[in-house]
């Protein structure tokens, strides 16, 4: 019985060995069906840090393909990529050129659903939150897995958090792969750059039961291209697009980058100030805690000055330039106190 036993933990590190070394396989095109295939592996048990679950398997050392348009893309398996939103119809085309028949959203921003059938590709728009995946958002990503058609591209906004859970999901309820050896959770941490701010990203993925076969089969669900947000979860779908790019107009010291000529600083600090100053007014916002309305109120007159500091600096103000670094730096330091309790947990 002993000797079975060491015959197959043998056989598991082979194999385990073996995906280590040839990394991640070319796209499969196919389309899958709810009665076919494996069940996904059960939950680990006694894990008290999904985050370190996450490196009891090492993963080749492997960098993301990265387009202007395209980001952090990852090829997990033979059928599931992920990466960042893509941006435009050359992104598209990327993916489409790749083999890519389904689009797997789980962003809050509604996806071109249009631009993406004219390359061939169906859009499903599943948002989830940066603190785990509900019983029912795990229905309808397993759903889109097992029954719609593959190779399927998974996508967040930045391409490292929500979409390489969302992909995980895929890696075990479609490929059958095990929570750890098949490296779900090696892969968000060592390949994708899932952060371990996400615990319960990580946590779902660990020790979540996944939805059977049967179960996403009988689930009744059309697979919409589109889900509308609105009050606060909509503007935070467009508070970290102006916020990134401010970002990268702050490291060229303000000054346009001729690749984006579209996105000036001035444009984008008076975005994010109208996003914070319409955001304060929302009756669930006032609802919220004190902190939370506190940091609001405070974020809000910090890109107030962010957007005047930027207008001075337009001018060729003196000094401009240094107040509109601090400014950000605070509107940044704001958003992490306010995420870090709020958001991603």
């Amino acid at each position: 019985m002993l000797f079975g036993r060491s015959l197959f933990l043998l056989a598991i590190g082979l194999l385990a060995a073996c995906y280590e070394t040839q990394g991640p396989v070319g796209l499969t095109q196919g389309v899958q069906g709810a009665a076919s295939g494996p069940e996904a592996a059960p939950p680990l048990e006694g894990v008290t840090d999904p985050y370190a679950a996450a490196d009891r398997v090492r993963l080749e050392k492997t960098s993301p393909k990265e387009w202007t348009d395209l980001h952090n893309v990852f090829h997990l398996g033979a059928r599931i990529v992920s990466g960042s939103e893509p941006q435009g119809e050359q992104a598209l085309k990327r993916l489409a050129d790749m083999g890519v028949r389904t689009i797997l959203s789980v962003d809050g921003k509604e996806p071109d659903v249009e631009l993406a059938a004219r390359f061939g590709m169906r859009y499903v728009h599943i948002p989830i939150q940066y603190s785990g995946i509900t019983h029912e958002e795990m229905l309808k990503i397993a759903k889109t897995f097992r029954e719609l058609k593959g190779p399927f591209y998974v996508h967040c906004f930045h391409g490292r958090h929500r979409g390489p859970a969302a992909a995980a999901v895929g890696r075990l309820g479609l490929d059958g792969t095990s929570r750890e050896r098949a490296l779900a959770l090696a892969e968000m941490r060592q390949w994708c750059g899932t952060s371990d701010k996400y615990d319960g990203l990580y946590r779902t993925i660990a020790t979540a039961t996944m939805p059977t076969r049967a179960e996403t089969e009988s689930y009744a669900w059309d697979f919409p291209g589109r889900h509308t947000m609105d009050g606060f979860r909509q503007s935070m779908i467009w508070m970290p697009r102006a916020f990134d790019n401010l970002k990268s107009l702050k490291v060229r010291d303000w000054a346009v980058d001729p690749d984006h000529p579209d996105v000036d600083p001035r444009n984008e600090a008076a975005k994010l100030f109208d996003l914070y100053a319409q955001s304060i007014g929302l009756d669930e916002v006032k609802e919220r805690p004190e902190d939370f309305r506190g940091w609001m109120k405070e974020s809000v007159e910090a890109s107030r000055d962010l957007k005047t500091h930027l207008e001075r600096l337009h001018a060729g103000e003196e000094g401009a330039k240094a107040d509109a670094d601090a400014a950000f730096t605070r509107v940044q330091k704001l958003c992490n106190s306010c995420h870090a309790d709020y958001r991603d947990h």
